[in-house]
């Protein structure tokens, strides 16, 4: 399969794992050895003070830790960070979709890039082993989808899943009406 690295995997309505029910992940990597990536629309209740201190103020709304995913949600912190343009890599923040980038949260903003307005801080991440995610492609649990700049840092992350889908036109757009529970229907 290709790779998924910089595009989303968007959570079929059959997908139902509750780990990824209705998620939206950004893929940060995908080889043949592995493939990572944050789920974008999973807000929690967390606060960023106490483990991002330096960063809050440029916390994006709202400004809470995402669930990145089910892999090392205690112990890994991973930070996307959006510039005021596109840039080349530099110490601390690695270019990934147009402006928005990896951040090294553990460094101060200032020694990274000067220029970031807005980052998002994940707790954990979503990983899958040698082969893993392309079964699940080849099973349909995933649609691939472009993703946009203002997916990664969407002040509405509760209606993230329906907008991607709505967007995307034809049998995905119809997706996005799929009821929760469709027994209930």
């Amino acid at each position: 399969m290709s790779s998924t690295a910089r595009r989303l995997l968007v959570a079929t309505p059959m997908l139902l794992d509750p780990n990824f029910f209705r998620t939206v992940v950004f893929m940060i990597e995908h080889t043949n050895e592995a493939a990572v990536g944050v789920v974008i629309n999973r807000p929690s209740d967390a606060s960023l003070e106490e483990a991002v201190p330096d960063w809050c103020t440029l916390a994006a709304e709202p400004r809470v830790a995402f669930v990145g995913g089910p892999v090392q949600p205690l112990e890994a912190v991973i930070g996307l960070g959006r510039t005021r343009s596109n840039g080349e890599p530099a110490e601390g923040w690695y270019p990934l979709l147009g402006p928005v980038g990896t951040v090294d949260l553990g460094r101060s903003p200032s020694d990274v890039r000067p220029d970031i307005e807005v980052v998002r801080v994940f707790a954990g991440y979503a990983a899958w082993g040698p082969g893993q995610l392309d079964r699940e492609l080849t099973q349909h649990g995933w649609y691939v989808v472009d993703a946009e700049v203002d997916d990664l840092l969407t002040s509405e992350p509760g209606s993230l899943w329906r907008r991607v889908l709505r967007r995307q036109g034809g049998e995905l757009a119809i997706a996005a009406n799929f009821p929760v529970d469709p027994t209930s229907n």
